[in-house]
């Protein structure tokens, strides 16, 4: 009786067992799928040799190429001056600036007349007497020379002297008339004035500070390692310097929010190395830095700062590398023709803010990695889809993806 009573539970167990047999081991055989392998996809530049501009960088401060003191070399009171003597007033040569009361130099000039005058006259009186007295002489005494006295030889020496003296202070007596008319000794403009109507000024007094317009000059400070990138001719003893085929120079100023170039060159070098920061000077000028431009340009003033480019030489078929693909400043990816990675190490010959000159480590037609790669590790595969900015077709030997038939 009780077995009969356990029998029931005992089959339903069995039964859940067989069906849950059957079902684990009555799966289908799980399908085939191929299993794709990613490659990293990059982009490559070839390398080709090209010419290079080198272009060198400074900064300097506008100067004029001739500044002068003005003085006084008469003195007296100041009676007019031009409305150009301002500061900032531009002039001309040989304008007259300013005018010192002439009234004491005109009477020397009169009184200095008269002494000539009479030098002059007596001059003549001597000559006249001279001659009366060789003649007497003569008479009394004829085919003998007479003595220098006799003939009044020194008297008339004296009385040319006298002449010649009253000649020079006559020229003096103009000359210094005429500085009392202040002139300008060459086209410019005023940076200070330091006097002014009714004021009365000594011979020495600076009366102000003037400047030139024809020219102005920057020097500009270049490194012992730039100088041999630039062509400037050298200057040698009793050698005159030429002013031809100098390098250009292209030079901006800020004003306001706008940038202002201006184009100058270079004409000199200084003749010494900055002990200090081992530099050399070059002098950079700019003709005309007043005039007026049809393109509206200010002009180029004095005490402006500006940033200098230089024209430098050309550097022939040479590799350029873009600044960019140097990775960590430490080494260039290069993508063989099997689409293998390998990392290079390279030496630059020159750079600037763009691109690098590579003296060793790459060569004509390496292709250089232009996609940024998380972890780029030598012996690494890629597939590469474009060249120069081109796409190109995936090859057997690195094509963008592979398949391997694996049983998942």
């Amino acid at each position: 009786m009780s077995f009969l009573r356990i029998l029931p539970p005992i089959g339903v167990l069995a039964i859940s067992a067989g069906i849950c047999y059957w079902i684990f081991w009555s799966e289908p055989e799980p399908r085939k799928f191929p299993r794709k392998e990613t490659l990293p996809q990059v982009g490559v530049f070839r390398l080709e040799p090209e010419d290079y501009q080198v272009w060198l960088y400074s900064q300097g401060t506008v100067k004029a190429r001739t500044e002068s003191s003005l003085i006084s070399e008469a003195r007296g009171r100041v009676i007019s001056i031009s409305p150009s003597f301002r500061a900032g007033g531009f002039f001309e040569e040989g304008e007259v600036l300013l005018r010192i009361d002439p009234r004491d130099y005109e009477t020397a000039v009169v009184t200095s007349r008269a002494e000539l005058a009479r030098a002059k006259l007596a001059l003549a009186e001597e000559v006249a007497s001279a001659e009366q007295a060789r003649a007497d002489w003569e008479r009394l005494h004829p085919g003998v020379e007479p003595p220098e006295l006799v003939s009044r030889e020194p008297q008339l020496e004296q009385a040319r002297a006298n002449a010649l003296s009253a000649e020079a202070r006559l020229e003096n007596a103009l000359l210094n008339l005429e500085r009392t008319r202040i002139t300008a000794p060459y086209a410019g403009r005023i940076l200070s004035k330091n006097v002014d109507i009714g004021q009365f000024v000594n011979a020495g007094s600076a009366l102000a500070e003037i400047y030139a317009v024809d020219y102005a000059e920057i020097r500009l400070p270049l490194s012992e390692l730039e100088l041999g990138y630039i062509d400037i001719p050298e200057s040698y003893r009793d050698e005159a310097s030429g002013t031809s085929d100098l390098p250009s120079v292209f030079l901006t100023t800020t004003i306001g929010k706008s940038e202002i170039e201006w184009e100058g060159r270079l004409v000199r070098a200084e003749g010494a190395f900055d002990v200090q920061s081992r530099q050399l000077f070059f002098v950079a000028q700019v003709d005309d830095p007043y005039g007026k431009r049809e393109d509206g340009r200010p002009p180029l003033k004095v005490g402006s700062f500006v940033q200098a480019r230089i024209e430098g030489k050309v550097l022939e078929d040479v590799i350029i590398l873009p600044r960019k693909l140097y990775r960590k400043n430490e080494y260039v990816v290069v993508i063989d023709e099997e689409g293998v990675l390998h990392r290079k190490s390279i030496e630059v010959e020159w750079s600037d803010s763009e691109n690098l000159i590579i003296r060793s480590g790459l060569k004509e037609g390496d292709r250089v990695c232009l996609t940024p790669l998380s972890f780029p590790s030598e012996g690494m595969r890629v597939a590469v889809v474009s060249e120069n900015g081109i796409n190109v077709a995936s090859d057997d030997k690195s094509k963008m993806q592979t398949e391997k038939d694996v049983i998942r």
